[in-house]
């Protein structure tokens, strides 16, 4: 194959830096570049960073062979090498965390812990998925208006466009139920000198670890146990342990009672907490398990004098009733052996790290950068090491929040109890962009989060889209707080009631997981059925030319310029519907596939409107707004495949033009990322690199490499953390069931690097390395399978061999 196949046009500019694709089949191993962790200063555990166990390092793409073997690449692949020591795979500071915010992040996907990492006051705070506080239940369910849905038709279809701001029951706008912490375990000393301190986090095992003279403090939280564990040593210990709940926020009407009692080998704490009006708590049980010295009761907990080393098993259960405190102290007894921290951290690793080393990004950063710590590389906002150390906090911050659920707004963190937007599951942008980096960098326990929240909450959803609709199939809310999936949330200015997109959209990460594995989950199968069922129900409206009509139609969180907020066939609407329609047929053919085939053919196409831009609404009169901080109506470009540069270059011109022309309202982290992903998709990579850098010079991460919402550290917030990842990772490397697109908008401020470990939604694994010579990407198929390859120079087809890896050199514009 000679690359010179005809360039792709429309759509956004192409920055693409290489071209001319040579593809070089190469059998027997392909490249690792498995990497260490840990830097010269010490991230995470220093030295130690690398060992436990970890990989043997090998140096990326095109280099080196799988194990002891090797592979020759013929034909010249141009010299991409990549210098500089490993990328940092954790972050460190040299003072405690003077703020919950900044306190250095741990978590199972269950249990969550904020670390302090204070030898005078060492506090983690405990948090869990399922701690979400009663805020009055007399309207958690959908509103029931299906009576008056027809009606409501009528008056928009008639012109009348304000008419959906009435379509509610009269209830107040009700919030979900907040996500809260749980209480800080503490651990106090008398102070002593002021001596060098360091507290890091080893993102490949999960482990924060705090230094100071003598005194040394580790915090993990177990993949396999599911429980906190934390180990401090220092000549004679002497400090006292409590379960403290006086957190901010905490309310003055919490009822909580402790409880302490010694054992043969320490003490047992606990603290149980029951919600103000309400039958529902939380208890949480710490068994503290000290060695030598003497512990002695010291309300609300216990003093420990002399000792070697204190290690604290912690966990937490929300309940009706009471809890068995008792029951949990036998069970986290049984985790004990006779070197406890190190079993039960090695049966943690063994899922954390595999997760976790699947993927890496090396920029080239300078080795100095790499080994500042985070607060300082975060005021080189330009600085490749920061770059770097974002995409790997990004990554481990979303696994490590992943498990029960995937992350809330804040992640599974939160250090107070006014959460900002009651720290929900908030589905209508925020959700989706947290975990889209899940599938491509090898995060399939995120996706599996997100299938374990959606399947619980179906029968929540079926209940929406009866009460609101008057359909059968599935409705998905825009806000949840993990427990209800109800629609109730909503008012005159967000009748988010009226959202049909959102199953669709939920389930389009799913499918994702479902392409790249070459298999297809029967839940997932389930519920795209049901979503397709409701679009078979509502969609009963036509226009004049017989085209059918999405009327209630809702494109969030915006408005018409000169409409209400409930309108007629939002973009959003329209590809979620088609989308929906057309994946199911794919999912269950036969008959039904027939009939929603040609459902999907009588939706209306895109409007193009007197600006040149797609238009937010499809509907003729309705006017767009553009300082907005969501694009809903570019769902079609991503994270779907209906519009794009190559099958709709007419529509993705269109898209581009509305891209451009939208504003950043408030600067939200999720917009401009949100923006930066649709950039990548369009092959934009000026834009991309302007939207990446609202971020990075607008101070919006904490020393923690915990996000915020808005600029200067406002409002804690996951969404910039976890949405990062992956806007690199589609700026480099784009996939579909049936295409393959490298570099198609690479960062001009780095010109050199690797990428491992990527996967497709080929069932390849992929490994690029670029540099201003060309680059070198590796496939490794896992199944056989014709795609089509594109690059700068065009397009041409690669027929891949499953178990024989490729090498594709591509040679500089």
């Amino acid at each position: 194959m000679n690359g010179e196949a005809e360039s792709a046009t429309g759509g956004g500019p192409d920055d693409s830096a290489t071209g001319g694709a040579r593809v070089v089949s190469v059998t027997g191993g392909a490249p690792d570049g498995c990497a260490t962790g840990g830097d010269a200063e010490g991230a995470g555990r220093g030295a130690e960073t690398a060992g436990r166990g970890a990989d043997a390092p090998g140096r990326g793409v095109g280099a080196a062979g799988r194990g002891q073997g090797s592979a020759s690449v013929t034909g010249g692949a141009p010299d991409v090498s990549v210098t500089g020591a490993t990328p940092v795979h954790g972050t460190w500071e040299s003072c405690p965390a003077a703020r919950w915010e900044d306190a250095f992040l741990t978590g199972n996907g269950h249990h969550g812990a904020l670390v302090f990492g204070d030898p005078d006051d060492d506090r983690v705070v405990v948090t869990h998925h399922t701690l979400v506080r009663p805020n009055g239940e007399e309207h958690r369910e959908p509103p029931r208006l299906a009576a008056g849905l027809r009606a409501l038709q009528d008056r928009l279809l008639s012109g009348d466009l304000t008419a959906a701001e009435d379509f509610t029951d009269g209830r107040p706008l009700q919030w979900v139920r907040p996500f809260h912490p749980a209480f800080q375990v503490r651990l106090r000393r008398e102070p002593g000198p002021v001596l060098r301190h360091r507290r890091s986090v080893d993102f490949t095992t999960g482990e924060t670890t705090a230094v100071c003279g003598g005194w040394t403090s580790r915090v993990f939280v177990s993949r396999a146990d599911d429980v906190i564990v934390q180990h401090v040593t220092a000549p004679h210990l002497t400090l006292g342990i409590s379960l403290d709940h006086r957190l901010p926020g905490a309310p003055d009407a919490l009822a909580v009672g402790h409880g302490a009692v010694l054992t043969a080998d320490g003490a047992l704490l606990s603290l149980r907490a029951r919600y103000p009006g309400s039958d529902l708590g939380y208890t949480g049980v710490t068994l503290a398990v000290v060695t030598g010295g003497t512990t002695t009761i010291a309300p609300p907990g216990v003093r420990v004098a002399g000792a070697a080393e204190v290690l604290l098993l912690t966990r937490v259960r929300r309940h009706t009733g009471d809890a068995d405190v008792a029951a949990e102290s036998r069970a986290l007894r049984d985790l004990l052996t006779d070197r406890p921290y190190d079993d039960l951290l090695d049966r943690h690793l063994a899922l954390h790290r595999t997760a976790y080393r699947r993927v890496e990004l090396d920029l080239a950063a300078d080795p100095a950068e790499r080994a500042l710590p985070g607060s300082e590389l975060l005021r080189r906002p330009s600085s490749a090491a920061l770059l770097e150390r974002l995409f790997a906090a990004g990554r481990y911050h979303l696994l490590s929040s992943a498990g029960l659920c995937p992350p809330r707004l804040t992640g599974l963190w939160t250090g107070d109890w006014d959460t900002a937007w009651s720290g929900a599951f908030t589905n209508d942008a925020n959700l989706n962009l947290q975990t889209a980096a899940a599938a491509a960098t090898a995060l399939p326990e995120v996706t599996e989060a997100l299938a374990a929240l959606i399947h619980r909450q179906l029968p929540h959803w079926r209940d929406n889209a009866r009460a609101v609709f008057g359909a059968r199939g599935v409705v998905a809310p825009a806000h949840s707080d993990g427990e209800c999936g109800h629609a109730y949330h909503f008012s005159r200015e967000y009748p988010l009631h009226l959202w049909t997109a959102g199953a669709d959209w939920l389930l389009k990460p799913l499918v994702d997981h479902d392409e790249i594995r070459g298999a297809r989950d029967p839940r997932t199968a389930l519920a795209l059925d049901e979503t397709a069922r409701f679009y078979e129900d509502f969609l009963t409206r036509t226009d004049a030319g017989g085209r059918l009509v999405v009327v209630p139609s809702y494109s969030p969180e915006n408005r018409p310029a000169n409409a209400g907020w409930g309108a007629i066939n939002a973009a959003m609407d329209l590809s979620a519907a088609r989308h929906a329609l057309l994946t199911a047929a794919d999912y269950h053919p036969g008959p039904d596939a027939d009939r929603r085939r040609a459902l999907a053919d009588r939706l209306p196409p895109h409007r193009v409107n007197a600006d040149g831009a797609l238009a937010e609404w499809a509907h003729p009169g309705l006017d767009d707004s553009y300082d907005h901080r969501h694009l809903s109506h570019l769902y079609g470009v991503w994270p779907l495949d209906e519009i794009n540069p190559y099958d709709t270059p007419d529509l993705a011109a269109a898209a581009h033009r509305a891209l451009e022309l939208r504003g950043a309202e408030n600067d939200s982290a999720h917009g401009h990322l949100h923006h930066a992903l649709i950039a990548a998709r369009l092959r934009d990579a000026d834009r991309v690199a302007h939207a990446l850098g609202r971020v990075l010079d607008g101070d919006f991460f904490h020393a923690s490499l915990m996000s915020a919402h808005y600029p200067h550290r406002h409002v804690y917030n996951a969404d910039a953390a976890h949405t990062l990842p992956a806007v690199l990772v589609e700026a480099l490397v784009q996939s579909t069931p049936d295409r393959l697109v490298l570099l198609p908008a690479p960062p001009a401020a780095y010109p050199a690097g690797r990428l491992r470990g990527v996967r497709t939604r080929f069932g390849a694994e992929l490994d690029l390395a670029w540099g201003p010579d060309g680059a070198t990407a590796v496939l490794r198929p896992g199944r056989t399978h014709r795609v089509e390859l594109r690059t700068s120079s065009g397009a041409e087809p690669l027929d891949l061999v499953a178990g024989e890896d490729r090498v594709l050199t591509l040679g500089t514009r």
